[in-house]
């Protein structure tokens, strides 16, 4: 049985033919005798029996009738609870990112929600291959992940959001020969040692298209995820590394510069399933982010600017 069946059943019992209930519903007669019938078949006795030309409710169909009026006040009941559940602007919204994205984003997002009447930010950060982005929305409302521009898309079942195409430049030490060039190719970093992530995580792919166009194997001497200690270890001296140009903040012992001859840009996108976006806190903070990204990336003047002596 489902609920337009047991409705059904009330309201024969209340307006006493299958005609007047087909009016009150804006459905045909046959539609109403079927749904009956289907409802029947579910029921060990006899709903409705024959008395002349009308059809009435039997004493188990008056008691199921009755039933169904709790069944429908109750559904009702629960609809309230949802409606109101999606509509709470205060309710709580998990966010995860990975690393730089979390650093990028999570203060302004935590700035603007401070106040009463906000959603309630519940962060994380997740730090996972490409891969693994949409499976988090399993588990958080909206997830920051991070894919190159050349990379296969998000898979259908998730709702995508671009915050961001955020180029990925070369980290030098403001020392180094090659921070006076204003651009830099794949044959003038070829021959440096490198300091990159780990294997499955998108930026790995540059780091190959690099080589590539080098026309050979670069060398790999530290892989570090996390941004802020790469850049720590390219102001120590550890090697270069390619860093995003925006989510980072500035480090005054390091200069970034744009690389050619290969596609180094990375999307950072807000993924999560479509039915999150039903509730209304869950929006206000994807339009958050999105005047957020805004701000990021008008924060940067442009391509980095060439080094001074």
């Amino acid at each position: 049985m489902d609920e337009r069946q047991l409705r059904i059943l009330r309201e024969l019992g209340e307006l006493g033919s299958v005609t007047a209930v087909a009016e009150a519903l804006l459905v045909t007669p046959s539609a109403i005798s079927q749904q009956l019938r289907l409802l029947q078949r579910s029921i060990p006795v006899p709903l409705t029996e024959r008395h002349g030309r009308r059809l009435v409710l039997t004493d188990a169909g008056q008691a199921l009738a009755g039933a169904a009026v709790e069944v429908e006040t109750a559904l009702a009941r629960a609809r309230g609870a949802v409606e109101e559940f999606v509509g709470k602007a205060d309710g709580e919204v998990s966010v995860a990112a990975f690393h730089s994205a979390g650093s990028a984003f999570f203060p302004p997002l935590l700035r603007a929600f401070n106040g009463p009447g906000s959603p309630r930010l519940a962060l994380a950060d997740e730090d996972v291959p490409q891969e693994d982005f949409p499976r988090l929305t399993r588990e958080y409302d909206l997830v920051l992940a991070h894919r190159l521009d050349h990379a296969p898309p998000w898979p259908g079942t998730v709702t995508v959001t671009t915050l961001l195409r955020e180029p990925l430049d070369v980290a030098l030490p403001v020392g180094h020969p090659l921070a006076g060039k204003r651009r830099l190719t794949p044959r003038d970093v070829a021959d440096e040692p490198w300091i990159t992530v780990h294997d499955g995580f998108p930026v790995m792919a540059t780091i190959e298209a690099i080589a590539a166009a080098a026309g050979r194997r670069l060398r790999l001497v530290h892989r570090i995820n996390e941004f802020a200690v790469v850049a720590e270890a390219v102001a120590a001296g550890g090697g270069i590394a390619l860093m995003p140009r925006w989510t980072m903040r500035p480090h005054p012992a390091l200069v970034l510069r744009p690389i050619d001859g290969v596609q180094a840009r990375r999307h950072i996108d807000a993924l999560c399933r479509p039915e999150r976006t039903a509730r209304t806190a869950v929006r206000t903070v994807l339009a958050e982010l999105r005047r957020a990204a805004g701000t990021i990336k008008d924060g940067d003047a442009g391509e980095p600017a060439p080094a001074t002596a």
